[in-house]
């Protein structure tokens, strides 16, 4: 129920209906009109994809009406109720599969889903887990909650090793996914998540093989199940309309957007976005928005609005940010077409948040990338891009910033900082070109693991092969 989730889930809705399968997409109204245009024209190209919507109980819970997704629940006081309305999907869902012909073959589903796994037993079909995470993140989590590795740490600050991994890797507890730090509120949903993953049949993760080797197999190992690698999801995303489409409806035109982009020199841009879950404080996106302005290069920079964006929009007002950035930055404020951007030949550098899907969207495109992790599991995927992969330097982050921390965490990163790893980024000597080749091969990777032949192409042959021969199984007993 998070768009960083859903977005890559109907991707894969859209890539097992063209190997013909039948899928029904199941959500909310609210999620469903974030990417009802799109199954509406997967649907007309002969996609056999349905989309059920189930009404969210916003108010048996005491949520807003509407607020049906993690990234508009207000306030971080009201992500028990936001959950506890989740949970309460349950009863209808399984409702309207028992009604179904031909009976459902499979549950995919969102790893915070845990009920699913109940509801996959009562139909006696197999459950498998979307994380919305890469291996490396998956196996890291795995291994550091398996081996008690942060228990070795003296302080929150101190790095410890990763123990079980291809690669040398330090974290820091601080730096962990918000599992790993105990919340009354919150304990009995990651324990009952956990059980739920313990039932499952195997894992669906959006990555490929060659992109995480190594960690795919060591995570396979660890956690002995099935592990399905069909990504990157979002090449399914083939014509520049559906590129533009993803999620929310973006305050752009898709020609304006194409346009800007069409005006600047080949690979001279620099994209900058830290998600749709970002909550930084205004003070710390200006501090990012003066380090874009001095860097001297191009930049498209995307703003989230909620709450705060009206301090943000007066300090660009009384400063006149936009009328000094006019013809060299331009500003989305609100939801930005990003593969369609990434995708263009003007981008040269990406400063991302490292959410996985950012991430993966960066590595289709050949960009190199600044980290700027966040939350979550974004400091593990800040390690794959900088250090195991070499394609992106760190803006400095050691920190999270934990939704409700934001005022207390404060300004972390300074314009200068912005500016040094943005030169380092786009330096034309020879680290930064050879940064910039090892991002050009690993875009050109990422095409022929989706084609026939293709690792993912295969792993997604497997997985519907393996669910339809339970399926047969069933049909006989």
């Amino acid at each position: 129920m998070a768009q960083g989730h859903t977005i890559p889930m109907i991707d894969m809705a859209r890539l097992f209906a063209e190997r013909g399968v039948i899928v029904t997409v199941v959500t909310t109204p609210l999620n469903a009109s974030r990417f009802k245009t799109i199954i509406d024209r997967a649907k007309e190209s002969g996609l056999s994809i349905r989309l059920h919507q189930l009404r969210f109980p916003c108010r048996e819970v005491g949520l807003p009406e509407g607020c049906e997704s993690l990234d508009i629940v207000p306030s971080r006081d009201l992500l028990k109720n936001f959950l506890k309305a989740v949970s309460m999907l349950q009863q209808p869902l399984e409702q309207f599969l028992q009604e179904q012909q031909p009976s459902p073959s499979c549950i995919i589903s969102d790893r915070g889903l845990y009920w699913t796994s109940e509801t996959a037993r009562k139909l006696q079909i197999p459950r498998l887990i979307f994380h919305g995470m890469c291996c490396l993140a998956l196996l890291c989590s795995h291994n550091v909650r398996h081996y008690c590795a942060h228990q070795m740490a003296t302080t929150d600050s101190e790095p410890f090793l990763v123990p079980g991994l291809p690669d040398q890797i330090e974290i820091t507890r601080t730096q962990l996914p918000g599992t790993f730090v105990s919340s009354p509120d919150l304990d009995d949903f990651h324990d009952k998540v956990r059980e739920a993953e313990v039932m499952a049949y195997g894992v669906v993760v959006n990555s490929f093989k060659e992109l995480e080797l190594g960690y795919f197999e060591e995570y396979e190992r660890a956690i002995q199940k099935k592990v399905w690698c069909i990504g990157p999801l979002s090449l399914c995303n083939k014509d520049n309309l559906d590129k533009f489409e993803r999620g929310n409806k973006g305050p752009i035109d898709k020609n304006q957007c194409l346009s800007w982009l069409d005006s600047m020199k080949q690979n001279s841009v620099i994209y900058a976005c830290l998600g749709s879950q970002c909550r930084l404080v205004p003070s710390q996106l200006i501090e990012l928005g003066l380090g874009l302005e001095a860097s001297g290069w191009p930049f498209i920079w995307v703003i989230k609005t909620e709450d705060r964006f009206s301090e943000l929009e007066k300090w660009f007002l009384e400063e006149g940010y936009e009328e000094r950035i006019k013809g060299r930055g331009l500003l989305i404020k609100g939801w930005a077409p990003q593969v369609l951007i990434l995708s263009h030949p003007a981008i040269r550098g990406f400063l991302t948040h490292c959410g996985w899907n950012s991430a993966l969207e960066g590595v289709c495109a050949g960009v190199p990338m600044i980290t700027w992790p966040l939350f979550a599991e974004q400091f593990f995927n800040e390690k794959l891009v900088v250090q195991v992969l070499r394609i992106g330097v760190r803006v400095g982050v050691e920190v999270p910033v934990r939704w409700g921390d934001e005022e207390k965490v404060g300004v972390l990163v300074k314009r200068e900082e912005v500016v040094k790893a943005i030169e380092q980024l786009m330096d034309e000597g020879e680290e930064g070109e050879g940064r910039r080749k090892r991002a050009r091969e690993l875009g050109e990777r990422t095409t022929k693991a989706m084609e026939d032949g293709g690792s993912s192409y295969f792993n997604l042959s497997l997985l519907i092969q393996d669910i339809m021969q339970q399926a047969n199984q069933k049909q006989f007993t």
